[in-house]
C-alpha cells in the first residue's frame, strides 16, 4: 500500500473521526495554532451523547466549541497549560481550569503521568515522505501525539513547515485518522500599542545586552517593546533561543540584527519552540533553513540554555513584593497566564556565562476605578500565584531602573526595589518594610 492509498483509508469527515471519543476520555488540542477547529466542531455537536469528556489545551483562541455549547460543564471539562486571552476569560467563569507547569517538564508530564485517549491536531498537508510537520507547535506536540491511543490529524493549508531539530513530525503510520476541509486564514495578529511606560522600561534593560548576546523574549507587549528597541539600536548578531517566537524576532532579523553567529550551540541558526504572531511571521518561518524548532524538553532545558553564553531572557510580571518574590500569572486568585518558560529561562540564564535574566513590570497602574496604585507591593496576601520565588529572581526592571536581586538579604532587596518603584509610593513602602522587619535604620529614606 502506497502512503497515498493509507491516505485515503484514513479519511474521515470531521463527524466520523469524533465517533471515537467516548464518555470519561482525555482528549488533547495540543497548542494555539494547531487548534483542531473542525473536529472540535463535530466535538461539540455530540454534547448530549457524552459525558465527563476532559479536553487539555494550550493557549488557544477561541471560539472553542466544546465550551460554547456546554458552558455548565456537564459534557465537557476544559483546561489549558497557559491562557490565551480567550481561555482567561473562561477562567473567570470558572468554565476553564489551568494546569501549574514549568514548560520543559511538559514532555515528561506526558510520558510519565498523563493519559491521552484521543489527540486531535491541526497539521500542514502531507509530504511525499509520508510525513505531517508539527509545524509552529513543534515543542509541544510530540509526546502528546505519542501518548495517545487515536491520533487525529486536522490538515490546515495555512500552516507554515518548519524545519526542526528532532520530534518535527509525525508519519502517516502513526496516524488513525485524518480530516480535510476549509480553514479560514490565521488573523493577522495586531501587536498590542506599546505604551510610554513600556519604552522606559525597555530604555532601561537596553544597556544591558551586548553584541552576539542571544535573546529569549516572552509573551507580551512589554518584551515586544524590547525587541522593537533593540530592532532600532546599534547592538549587532543578536542570536535567538526561546519558547515563543513573536513578531518582534521578525524585526530583529528585517533589521539585519539576528545572525545567531555568536552562539555556542546551533550557530547560525534561530531555535524556537512554538510561534505565534502575523502571517508574515509564519511566511518567514515557513520551510527557512535559518530557523530550528524543537520540542520544550530541549529548548527549555535549563543546562541546555545555561551552554549558552551572552544568554539574556526577559520576561514580564504583573507585581512584586519586597521579598522579591514575582506574579506573572494571577491577579489575586485571578488566573491571568501561566508560568510558560519564566522559571526554566531564570535557571538557564543564570547558568550562562556572561548571562542575565530580567523580569520587567510597570511600577504602577491605574485601576478601573480610577485609582493611582503600586506594582511593587510590600507582600502578597490577596491569593496571589507565586510564579518565580525570591530565591531564583535576577534582575528586576520598571521605568525607574534595574536592580540585581542575586545574593540580597532581605533589607537590600527591600531597598532597592523601592528605588525603582513609583515615588508617590516609596515612603509607604518603607513602613511596610520597617513593619515586616526587613528595613534597616541605617538605610537611606
Amino acid at each position: 500500500m502506497t502512503i497515498y492509498q493509507e491516505y485515503q483509508r484514513k479519511l474521515r469527515t470531521p463527524e466520523e473521526a469524533v465517533e471515537v471519543v467516548k464518555s470519561g476520555d482525555w482528549v488533547d488540542y495540543t497548542t494555539a495554532t494547531s487548534k483542531p477547529v473542525l473536529l472540535d466542531r463535530a466535538l461539540a455537536a455530540r454534547k448530549d451523547e457524552l459525558r465527563d469528556v476532559k479536553v487539555r489545551g494550550n493557549m488557544l483562541e477561541g471560539p472553542i466549541e466544546i465550551m460554547e455549547c456546554d458552558p455548565e460543564q456537564e459534557h465537557f471539562t476544559y483546561n489549558t497549560w497557559h491562557c490565551s486571552s480567550y481561555e482567561r476569560k473562561r477562567c473567570a467563569k470558572g468554565q476553564c481550569y489551568f494546569i501549574p507547569m514549568v514548560f520543559h517538564n511538559l514532555t515528561a508530564y506526558y510520558h510519565f503521568f498523563l493519559d491521552v485517549d484521543v489527540a486531535m491536531i491541526s497539521l500542514p498537508p502531507m509530504d511525499k515522505h509520508g510525513y505531517f510537520n508539527l509545524s509552529v507547535n513543534t515543542g509541544t506536540s510530540a509526546e502528546i501525539l505519542r501518548k495517545a491511543k487515536v491520533v487525529i490529524v486536522e490538515i490546515n493549508e495555512h500552516l507554515p513547515k518548519m524545519r526542526g531539530g528532532y520530534d518535527d513530525c509525525i508519519h502517516i503510520s502513526e496516524v488513525d485518522y485524518i480530516v480535510e476541509g476549509p480553514h479560514d486564514p490565521f488573523p493577522d495578529l495586531m501587536e498590542k500599542p506599546v505604551t510610554e511606560q513600556q519604552m522606559q522600561i525597555a530604555a532601561q534593560v537596553i544597556p544591558h545586552i551586548r553584541d552576539g548576546s542571544t535573546l529569549q523574549l516572552g509573551i507580551g507587549s512589554l518584551p515586544n517593546a524590547v525587541g522593537t528597541m533593540l530592532a532600532e539600536s546599534d547592538l549587532k548578531d543578536l542570536g535567538m533561543h526561546t519558547e515563543l517566537c513573536s513578531d518582534a524576532y521578525l524585526k530583529l532579523h528585517e533589521a539585519g540584527k539576528l545572525t545567531n553567529r555568536c552562539k555556542n550551540i546551533n550557530p547560525g541558526k534561530s531555535i524556537l519552540g512554538f510561534a505565534i504572531g502575523s502571517r508574515k511571521l509564519y511566511d518567514w518561518l515557513d520551510d527557512n533553513p535559518t530557523v530550528l524548532a524543537y520540542p520544550m524538553d530541549y529548548v527549555n532545558r535549563p543546562d541546555i540554555i545555561g551552554q549558552i553564553d551572552n544568554m539574556v531572557s526577559i520576561n514580564s510580571c504583573i507585581s512584586v513584593d519586597l521579598f522579591g518574590q514575582v506574579s506573572a500569572e494571577s491577579v489575586g486568585m485571578k488566573q491571568i497566564s501561566g508560568t510558560g518558560g519564566q522559571l526554566d529561562f531564570l535557571e538557564g540564564a543564570s547558568l550562562s556565562r556572561g548571562g542575565k535574566s530580567f523580569i520587567c513590570l510597570n511600577s504602577s497602574y491605574i485601576d478601573k476605578n480610577g485609582e493611582h496604585k503600586s506594582n511593587i507591593l510590600s507582600h502578597f496576601s490577596g491569593g496571589d500565584i507565586i510564579t518565580s520565588p525570591r530565591s531564583q529572581v535576577y534582575y528586576i526592571a520598571t521605568e525607574y531602573g534595574v536592580v540585581n536581586m542575586e545574593g540580597l538579604t532581605t533589607w537590600e532587596r527591600a531597598e532597592k526595589l523601592i528605588s525603582i518603584a513609583h515615588p508617590d509610593f516609596r515612603d509607604d513602602l518603607i513602613r511596610a518594610a520597617e513593619k515586616q522587619l526587613i528595613w534597616r535604620r541605617s538605610n537611606r529614606r
